[in-house]
């Protein structure tokens, strides 16, 4: 029998409440839903212009976000990157980050490689200008 999963991401539950998250961020984290050992895979939604009150990073883990709709800004250490749709950007372990959204929004899948879910150092207000 084949090994697999499948999950739709919009199906799986908005976490961004649970963890108080602001309401113009949607949270949508599949670890769990499609059964990952070692991969992480979440979908965000941001609302226009939106920036997500945190930096973070993972000390044993590198992750890579996929843009798919709308436009935004990555802030990877010291380095500002735009993104437009279909641009995918990896961020190495260890490497703090924040994202934010462009006039339009933003929707980005984000894919990570680690076994402990919780591996994560937040810095709240870490981008500031």
């Amino acid at each position: 029998m084949a090994d697999y999963t499948k999950q739709n991401l919009r199906e799986v539950d908005n976490s961004a409440p649970k963890f108080e998250m602001p309401e113009e961020m949607e949270a949508r984290f599949a670890r769990g839903p499609i059964q990952g050992e070692t991969l992480g895979l979440s979908l965000f939604t941001l609302a226009p212009n939106f920036r997500i009150p945190f930096g973070h990073k993972h000390p044993n883990q590198e992750e890579v976000y996929v843009l798919v709709k709308g436009s935004a800004r990555v802030k990877i250490e010291d380095e500002v990157v735009e993104l437009q749709p279909w641009d995918a950007v990896r961020i190495g372990k260890d490497t703090m980050r924040n994202v934010e959204a462009g006039p339009e929004g933003a929707e980005y899948i984000a894919f990570g490689a680690g076994t402990d879910p919780r591996d994560a150092e937040m810095k709240p207000g870490w981008w500031s200008d």
